[in-house]
C-alpha cells in the first residue's frame, strides 16, 4: 500500500460516532462518513482505552471509515489526531500509538486507510474477541 494520496481514516475507539465524544465532534468536523467497515487484527482491553494490534490471523477490528471532507485540510486534521492518539510526543515520552497505512474491508472490497495501533505491550491484557469496542462496553454493563 501506498501512502501517496490516501485521505481516508479508519477508527474503532473514541473516534467512532458511538461515543459522541469530544474527539468524535472533531472527526465530524474535517472528516465525511463513508461506512461501517473492519481491519485485520486484534483489540486489547486497556481499561481507559482499547489497543489495536495487527494480526495475520482470522480476527478483525470493527469500525468506521471516515475520508476527508477537504484535501487541502489533511495534514493539520491527521496531525491534530496524531497530538490526540499519542503519537506526537516529546523527547522523554514514549508513542502510546502509531499511525500507519491498514487494508480495510468495506461492503465486499478493499481499500487503504490511516489508522491508529498501539505501540505498547497488551500481555496480560483482556482481548475482545468481538472486535468492537462499542459492543464489549455494551456487554459489560
Amino acid at each position: 500500500m501506498t501512502n501517496a494520496r490516501v485521505y481516508q481514516l479508519f477508527v474503532y475507539g473514541s473516534l467512532r460516532s458511538g461515543f459522541r465524544s469530544p474527539a468524535y465532534e472533531y472527526i465530524s468536523r474535517f472528516f465525511t462518513f463513508i461506512g461501517e467497515a473492519k481491519v485485520r487484527g486484534i483489540l486489547y482491553d486497556l481499561g481507559e482505552y482499547p489497543a489495536a494490534v495487527p494480526s495475520t490471523e482470522d480476527k478483525f477490528i470493527i469500525g468506521e471509515l471516515y475520508s476527508i471532507t477537504n484535501e487541502s485540510e489533511f495534514s493539520w486534521a491527521i496531525g491534530q489526531l496524531d497530538d490526540y492518539e499519542g503519537v506526537t510526543v516529546e523527547d522523554d515520552e514514549e508513542k502510546l500509538y502509531y499511525r500507519d497505512l491498514a487494508e480495510v474491508l468495506i461492503n465486499d472490497s478493499t481499500t487503504s486507510a490511516w489508522m491508529y495501533w498501539y505501540n505498547g505491550d497488551v500481555s496480560g491484557r483482556p482481548q475482545i474477541e468481538s472486535g468492537d469496542v462499542l459492543q464489549y462496553i455494551r456487554d459489560k454493563k
